[in-house]
């Protein structure tokens, strides 16, 4: 058959998605989340027989077209259309022969998550949520501003972090993305919004650890960078992370380079990990020194963010202690008002108590900025990301896969 020479070609593993356990989280060793493991999950879509177009990078892609008879140049095309324009439609790619439509058509499948609600925010934040090919759900936000709108999406559906602050750590971890999509996220909401030809921001700061999914998301920063795609510059990219340090080592080696951001949170050892519980693992003295070995480009800093939390994190002693921490580091402090939410065992700090902490660190020439509250009244800011459990759709239902037993493994085993 033709698919299964276009998978062994480029070296994608055909997937039956209704029967994806297999490459749930739990199914890998815990070392081979953390340290980048070379294998990365393909998809194909639910009846195992299509190669999923979205998953591939332009090399892999052209390498695909190959057993169709199909010139590597009309990659290019194929790669403009669908990463580029946001078209899923064979049909509606006027510049390709007829005969090639069909054929493509036959072998393809250009999987795009579905939006099953949207929230608009009185700031005009726009929350979205998406339901994916096996019918599991995350969440992805529009962040309206100028000169550039920000797009923050997800690299996982859940996560397996415990930050004590984030509702998202309430879901555990059910699954990661896929490269195809974690960038399908950016193509949807360019297309959605119609800002196909306007500037975007990309931040990884949605649901899910990035580097917890570490070959899935550096594929598809891949994806979105392609110059014959979406075309985003790495500059409008920012990778946050909790600080992984084997993957944050390897990370520094990547040829296409994020913006990164490293989330804080706390001054002290003690003080993080109630917060991070990886921070047991991967403690703060040896995150600030491998921050220092970060490799950063002309002008680049590293961003540190910082949860303020009332009676907490967010004394003047906290403010000094965090001002000696990025002593000769190149850093800016991004400083997030805590935003509280039912469950969650702490309190925003009062305006006053937020703009003193700032005005410490800018005291102590730090440049320092304070977030706004986007998207607060619908639950779209920082750390308020989460599926309530709802009554199963019916695609859910019929997929069977409400509940599927997998759960976050503890910090404290990674």
């Amino acid at each position: 058959m033709i698919i299964s020479r276009v998978a062994r070609l480029i070296n994608y593993e055909p997937v039956n998605i209704r029967n994806f356990s297999h490459y749930s989280a739990q199914s890998k060793p815990v070392a081979a989340w953390y340290d980048g493991g070379s294998a990365s999950t393909r998809w194909t879509d639910v009846t195992g027989s299509t190669c999923d177009l979205a998953e591939l990078d332009l090399k892999e892609l052209e390498g695909a077209l190959a057993p169709l008879g199909i010139e590597p140049y009309r990659a290019k095309q194929i790669y403009s259309w669908v990463h580029g324009r946001a078209v899923n439609e064979w049909a509606h790619m006027t510049d390709l022969p007829k005969k090639y439509r069909k054929s493509l058509a036959e072998a393809f499948t250009i999987s795009t998550p579905r939006v099953v609600q949207r929230a608009l925010s009185e700031d005009g934040t726009m929350k979205f949520l998406l339901e994916l090919t096996d019918c599991r759900r995350i969440e992805a936000v529009y962040i309206p501003d100028s000169p550039a709108h920000t797009f923050c999406i997800s690299t996982q559906v859940g996560c397996a972090m415990q930050c004590t602050f984030c509702l998202t750590a309430k879901m555990g971890l059910q699954r990661h993305l896929t490269a195809g999509e974690i960038a399908a996220q950016v193509r949807l909401l360019r297309s959605e919004l119609k800002l196909l030809e306007q500037p975007v921001n990309v931040v990884l700061m949605g649901m899910g650890e990035p580097l917890h999914n570490y070959e899935a998301t550096m594929h598809a920063l891949r994806i979105m960078t392609s110059a014959h795609g979406a075309a985003l510059s790495p500059r409008r990219i920012t990778l946050s992370t909790v600080g992984i340090l084997p993957a944050l080592t390897r990370l520094a080696s990547e040829p296409i380079m994020p913006n990164l951001a490293i989330s804080l949170h706390g001054t002290t050892e003690e003080q993080r990990s109630s917060l991070l519980p990886v921070n047991r693992r991967y403690p703060l003295a040896e995150l600030l020194a491998t921050c220092r070995a970060f490799p950063l480009k002309r002008r680049s800093r590293i961003t540190f963010e910082y949860v303020l939390i009332r009676n907490f994190n967010d004394s003047p002693a906290d403010a000094r202690r965090l001002a000696r921490l990025l002593t000769g580091l190149r850093a800016k402090v991004n400083v997030i008002p805590l935003n509280s939410a039912p469950g969650i065992p702490y309190e925003r700090p009062s305006s006053g108590q937020i703009d003193r902490f700032g005005r410490l660190l800018a005291e102590q020439r730090v440049t320092v900025s304070i977030r706004k509250g986007r998207g607060r009244d619908i639950r779209a800011a920082c750390g308020q990301l989460v599926l309530e459990r709802t009554r199963p759709s019916p695609s859910q239902q019929l997929a069977g896969l409400m509940d599927t037993g997998v759960h976050s493994t503890p910090t404290a085993e990674l």
